[in-house]
């Protein structure tokens, strides 16, 4: 393995691990501008806990997510985690139209912030896929 590709990969879990540990941490503390869109999926979907319990267990795996992206050899498990957390991440755009569209095809910054989860989602998968080849030559 190049220096490059040794450098792009320690970039691409330094990268996820701030995402996903800053995000987390700031919905436990109750400051992540992103929990009011939160809270609205929440009361559509989920009825059997609590808010304030949800966002603390919902920030703490977003940060398991991001701390298991630094250890080498558990960037399977931290995808296995990442796939059911961009798929939730995405309901707001069918669930919560109101809030995430402005018109057809035209997001609101919420629907923005939801639909770059993509790039995230592409960085994992090319993490794992990079550590993995590593391993099988």
């Amino acid at each position: 393995m190049t220096r490059y590709q040794k450098l792009t990969i320690l970039f691409s879990r330094i990268a996820l691990f701030i995402v996903f540990f800053w995000f987390g941490i700031l919905k436990i503390i109750g400051t992540s501008p992103a929990n009011p869109l939160v809270q609205k999926l929440f009361e559509k979907t989920v009825p059997f806990i609590s808010f304030g319990t949800f966002i603390i267990l919902f920030g703490a795996y977003e940060m398991l997510i991001g701390i298991l992206f630094l250890i080498p050899k558990r960037e399977k498990l931290a995808l296995a985690l990442l796939i059911p957390h961009v798929l939730t991440t995405f309901l707001p755009l069918f669930l919560l139209p109101s809030i995430t569209w402005q018109n057809f095809l035209t997001p609101t910054l919420e629907g923005q912030y939801i639909i770059k989860n993509l790039v995230i989602a592409a960085l994992a998968l090319n993490l794992v896929y990079r550590t993995d080849s590593e391993k099988t030559g």
